[in-house]
């Protein structure tokens, strides 16, 4: 296949050219991602977990899993096996991301604040950590021991008490060795072998062997994303981190830009599944051209090309008139992962806002914050990062206000309290002030 014919295999799409009906369905995520059977499914295996508990985590883990498991907790002689079958190089280069990414998640914790308001009203915040919290690790076609840490090490920051982990089992019922030596490096002692929606209603739920967490977090696919929000809007439900499904990321890119680095970052995201999409925003249409002729140059040698090949499916590749247009394209689609490789990319900064995760110039590949840089790679997706960041250590804990009155504080702002109380017709919550300044002032 010539040049041509290549960068024909990804087409570009010139923006200006576009009404905003075609540019609304250029910026589409993936059809499966918000499929309506698929929310259907999701909401009947949630419903069985609830109901039948153990025995439909078994009927799924069979039908989904492809094993049979009698017991879902990881016992000590599995840790035992995994520490063997992970090597050594493996393990430090796992404890040098940790030790960065505990770093920069340490630097993040707040302090308890209080201040006086009036005089006499004392209030303050205090910070408690969620008492239990689920993690989900994905284990799929491409094992990710890399969210363990991401998200165990935060909740450990954070100080929560109990801290237990699912993931999928493999086909002979183990566990990704990878993965429990990953959870056992940062203190996770409770690993469970359940994967997709049943491993989320389970934690959402409880079982007789899995114990219901407060909160949920962690990245997966569409059913697992799915599974997050129909538990999260339930009102006995539980919380959770934010939608993290399917991979994206966004790259911008100027004349200058290599187009070998952006067709590999936009690979390495598209290698992730096939409902993952990558996007590729430039000024230059020689750019753009480069770019689609080195990605199938380059997804001819992929291990996972037939993946990647399928995600590329709904990649774009976009014609913008300048860099203007494409900060003004990225902040209404909002990716999970933005790359800025132009000239000067700092100086874009301050007006990038709608994204995950930022990575500035030529020289800063995705793939490092997904690994071992410090910031969380758990990120919205979907564009929900128009109204939410990715985790941090703050996603595990909680604010407590504490108001404490005295004599004087109640005398110097009971009458207002009292007041506006009335304004919205709550005459209890008045009478509530009223009774106390009457005793005040029966006080000698």
């Amino acid at each position: 296949m010539n040049a041509l014919a290549q960068a024909a295999a990804t087409p570009i799409v010139d923006w200006g050219a576009l009404d905003e009906a075609a540019r609304a369905a250029v910026l589409a995520r993936p059809a499966q991602c918000t499929d309506p059977a698929r929310s259907a499914a999701v909401r009947e295996i949630i419903a069985r977990v609830r109901t039948h508990g153990d025995a439909a985590l078994r009927e799924y883990g069979a039908r989904f899993d492809h094993c049979r498991l009698d017991a879902f907790e990881v016992d000590a002689d599995e840790f035992a096996a995994a520490q063997a079958r992970v090597t050594r190089e493996l393990r430090e280069a796992m404890q040098r991301a940790i030790a960065r990414v505990r770093a920069f998640h340490a630097a993040q914790r707040g302090a308890d604040l209080a201040c006086d308001t009036a005089p006499g009203l004392r209030c303050e915040q205090l910070l408690r950590p969620i008492r239990r919290v689920g993690l989900y690790v994905p284990a799929g076609s491409a094992p990710l021991p890399s969210t363990v840490w991401m998200l165990a090490v935060p909740a450990r920051v954070a100080g929560c008490p109990e801290v237990v982990l699912a993931t999928p089992p493999r086909a002979d019922g183990s566990a990704d060795p990878a993965i429990l030596v990953a959870a056992r490096l940062c203190g996770v002692e409770r690993v469970f072998k359940l994967g997709g929606a049943h491993a989320i209603a389970a934690l959402a739920w409880g079982t007789d062997s899995v114990p219901r967490c407060d909160k949920l977090f962690g990245p997966g696919n569409a059913w697992v994303t799915a599974a997050k929000l129909e538990v999260a809007a339930d009102p006995q439900g539980v919380a959770v981190d934010l939608p993290a499904g399917p991979s994206e990321v966004l790259v911008i890119a100027d004349d200058a830009a290599d187009p070998r680095f952006i067709a590999a970052d936009l690979l390495a995201q598209a290698e992730h599944g096939s409902d993952s999409q990558v996007l590729l925003l430039s000024p230059s249409r020689p750019l753009l051209a480069a770019v689609a002729a080195a990605l199938q140059a380059q997804l001819a040698t992929l291990p996972r090309r037939a993946i990647a090949q399928a995600a590329l499916a709904h990649a774009r590749l976009i014609l913008v008139a300048d860099l203007d247009m494409a900060i003004a394209v990225s902040e209404r689609y909002a990716p999970e992962h933005l790359i800025v490789n132009v000239r000067d990319a700092r100086a874009l900064l301050p007006r990038l806002s709608n994204a995950g995760s930022i990575f500035l110039g030529a020289w800063s590949p995705e793939t490092v914050g997904d690994y071992c840089a410090g910031p969380n790679h758990v990120l919205p997706t979907l564009g929900y990062a128009r109204s939410c960041g990715g985790v941090g250590v703050d996603s595990f804990l909680r604010r407590v206000y504490v108001q404490e009155l005295t004599h004087a504080g109640l005398r110097e702002v009971g009458a207002d309290a009292a007041l506006l109380a009335r304004s919205e017709g709550l005459e209890a919550h008045a009478r509530a002030v009223d009774l106390r300044l009457a005793a005040l002032a029966a006080t000698p």
